[in-house]
């Protein structure tokens, strides 16, 4: 079971300021539009990894992101 599912609300969370994503995602808002399998999970051994998020930012960007990267929005 994933904690997100298509339709819901995100907030993208990458603090580390060394993470070539973070000045341009950290902080941003979306919608999980859907999930794209790969086999990340081969590499990191953690089976969440093996996801990703598709993500439409409000400022009609898309992005993928892991579950990592991915936090309930901000009210």
């Amino acid at each position: 079971m994933r904690e997100f599912e298509e339709g819901d609300r995100v907030r993208v969370d990458i603090p580390d300021v060394t993470d070539p994503d973070n000045e341009q995602y950290h902080g941003e808002h979306g919608t999980v539009l859907a999930f794209i399998e790969d086999d990340a999970e081969a590499v990191t051994g953690r089976e969440q990894d093996s996801i990703l998020f598709r993500v439409e930012l409000d400022n009609d960007e898309t992005a993928d992101f892991r579950r990592r990267d991915l936090r309930p929005p901000l009210e």
